[in-house]
């Protein structure tokens, strides 16, 4: 009885914090790049380039594909690429400066994050490093849940704005470990409070000067 009565219970706090998380997130969650800003900067989350296979990752692309065209269409001004860098053979914010690059992003509208080793570590750095109170979140609609709920947690005025793309085959897998993620993030958030495994000196993102075309 005590071993089924425990399962259970675990059972409801993993249904309640998956619903919790996504019931305080939801109303911060555009699913248009039309809906998204205007805002200052985005936070662009870091995956790898490849999957497992060999294959271009379609996540990564899709989260490319959106960020440039908040950028094209002046909903963002700058772009925050966030992610992991522990080794020199394996480096997300450099993957997604190229891949911006080659889809006419300016060089100036990017700044590079190498510590985003995790959705937390990306946020908190995003506000103690870089020093950002306000962003446009941009990753897909089944992770944006728990970027969005640790950044309002962590006191930012953020949104989240979809990456778009279709359905992945084994997406299911990274859905699944979402849902666990989440409960592992409130007990980060508060009960074991969680610090970034690596901060360092602040690193303003200074706004860039931007040229209107002239008219005649």
């Amino acid at each position: 009885m005590s071993l089924g009565t425990l399962l259970l219970l675990a059972v409801l706090m993993f249904l309640v914090g998956n619903a919790w998380v996504i019931a305080r997130s939801s109303p911060y969650i555009e699913s248009t790049v039309t809906q998204c800003g205007p805002e200052r900067v985005g936070v662009v989350f870091g995956t790898s380039h490849w999957t497992r296979s060999g294959l271009r990752n379609p996540h990564f692309h899709s989260r490319m594909r959106t960020a440039a065209a908040l950028i094209h269409s002046g909903r963002v001004e700058q772009l925050l690429l966030s992610g992991d860098n522990r080794t020199r053979a394996y480096n997300e914010p450099r993957a997604m400066w190229q891949e911006l690059a080659r889809r006419d992003v300016d060089g100036e509208r990017l700044t590079l994050d190498f510590a985003g080793f995790s959705t937390f570590d990306t946020l908190v750095r995003a506000q103690n490093v870089f020093l950002l109170d306000k962003a446009v979140l941009i990753t897909q609609r089944w992770h944006l849940p728990r970027a969005v709920f640790i950044g309002r947690a962590l006191g930012m005025d953020v949104v989240g704005c979809v990456a778009n793309d279709q359905a992945v085959k084994g997406e299911w897998r990274l859905i699944v470990r979402e849902w666990f993620a989440r409960v592992a993030m409130l007990g980060d958030l508060y009960i074991w409070e969680r610090e970034p495994y690596f901060l360092g000196p602040a690193e303003p993102i200074n706004p860039i000067n931007i040229i209107e075309p002239v008219t005649y």
